[in-house]
């Protein structure tokens, strides 16, 4: 990547490539044909396993209206109790919440190159996995990184912020 090329890129995902490449990663975002706005969209498009997608979660600390970011594998369900534990008690954040705080649309938010620095954890289940693909700062972009990628451009803490997401889970209408 040279940097030309990043033009033809929409500004988020510019964004996003100028960190990768100002850190000498290897790989730079890629644009779907398709959009993948969850975990299971991203791992069908990409033919891979839906755990090796690492997908942002935002919540927003009611303490200071601060943006809290969760980066976990896409099989895992974040535990809000376990995440309030650490950071301070928070709750949803909404899409205009989200865009605000971060410079990406729900579906595209990158775990780092936020336009405001975000209170930050990576769950330690994403380290299952050698590679994975996270969003690129658009609902069509994609990166592919290691683990210790996301730690290493995020400087964030490896904790135990999630549970397992059973066939049950899966099967229970939205209560």
């Amino acid at each position: 990547m040279c940097g030309s090329e990043l033009h033809a890129l929409p500004e988020s995902v510019q964004r996003v490539a100028r960190v990768l490449q100002h850190a000498g990663h290897a790989h730079a975002p890629q644009m779907l044909d398709d959009a993948a706005r969850t975990a299971q969209q991203a791992a069908d498009a990409l033919g891979i396993a839906v755990g090796q997608i690492a997908k942002s979660i935002i919540f927003r600390r009611k303490s200071d209206d601060a943006a809290v970011l969760i980066i976990t594998s896409g099989d895992r369900r974040v535990d809000e109790k376990k995440v309030d534990a650490i950071v301070g008690k928070t709750g949803r954040a909404d899409a205009d919440f989200v865009k605000a705080k971060t410079g990406f649309s729900i579906g595209g938010v990158s775990p780092f190159a936020h336009a405001t620095p975000s209170v930050t954890l990576i769950d330690r289940e994403l380290f299952r996995f050698d590679e994975v693909w996270a969003a690129a700062g658009h609902p069509h972009s994609v990166v592919r990184l290691a683990p210790k990628d996301i730690e290493r451009f995020t400087g964030a803490p490896v904790a135990d912020v999630t549970v397992q997401v059973t066939a049950v889970d899966v099967a229970a209408p939205a209560q």
